[in-house]
């Protein structure tokens, strides 16, 4: 097992050569061995690929969170305008929607009556995130 290349002066491992014992001590060991450093520079390239990859966790978990959070709002918009459509609630279905969107922190972007006490909502999350914005879609009515 060598120390380095032949004919640098880099003897085995752990012998000690004259130009090991001087003042030369740090340049020697760096000709001798090349890679000196390297598994840091490994182990920070491994430290930055982890922190990326969770930082991409942690924006993907937050985008379901706010897909999650705005589908929900859409659910319980159109649930009231149908109860409001079917005259179970009083108040216009559309304007129902948009309240009990806006409780939900939501807006309302569109609100369509089908007939038959149908209602299909849209909404879109008022928080907004580094992805942009969730939005969401619920369609309510009376059991066929």
């Amino acid at each position: 097992m060598t120390g380095g290349a032949p004919g640098t002066g880099c003897g085995y491992l752990g012998q000690n050569t004259s130009r090991n014992t001087s003042r030369h001590t740090d340049r020697h060991a760096d000709a001798c061995f090349p890679e000196r450093g390297s598994g840091t520079i490994l182990a920070a390239g491994l430290g930055l690929l982890v922190i990326s990859l969770m930082i991409a966790a942690v924006l993907l978990a937050q985008a379901g969170v706010h897909a999650q959070r705005a589908a929900a709002a859409a659910d319980m918009a159109a649930l009231a305008a149908a109860d409001a459509a079917r005259g179970l609630k009083p108040g216009d279905p559309c304007t129902v929607a948009a309240e009990t969107a806006r409780q939900n922190n939501a807006s309302l972007t569109s609100c369509l009556l089908a007939g038959g006490g149908i209602v299909e909502v849209r909404t879109r999350l008022m928080q907004g995130s580094f992805l942009g914005s969730a939005t969401g879609h619920s369609r309510a009515g009376p059991p066929p």
